[in-house]
């Protein structure tokens, strides 16, 4: 017995696909959307890596740094840096996609 399988069909060379969605065929909303959520979860996660880790540094070493540097010095910073290369990465495939007439 022959299993049958499921074809896509042909998409457009230069297209990548993030677990079988296409790239390319985001809007402009859903672009900007990505965008910030991106920006947002990389704000969190850096924070809490950041916060556990000051808090091995503190207990460790008996210091007394305050947990709200870890906002300041490293959830914002990387937060900001995904953001713009979130932006630009989605914008510009965003404008490939109207450029191309798709």
């Amino acid at each position: 017995m022959t299993a049958t399988r499921k074809t896509q069909p042909n998409r457009e060379q230069g297209i990548g696909t993030i677990f079988g969605i296409p790239l390319g065929d985001f809007g402009l909303f859903a672009s900007l959307l990505l965008s910030f959520s991106l920006g947002f979860a990389a704000f969190f996660g850096a924070t809490f890596l950041a916060i556990v880790g000051l808090l091995f540094y503190n207990q460790g070493g008996h210091h007394n740094v305050d947990f709200a540097d870890t906002y300041r010095f490293v959830g914002l910073p990387v937060g900001l840096v995904v953001l713009a290369l979130g932006l630009a990465f989605f914008g510009f495939l965003w404008i490939r996609r109207k450029l191309s007439g798709r």
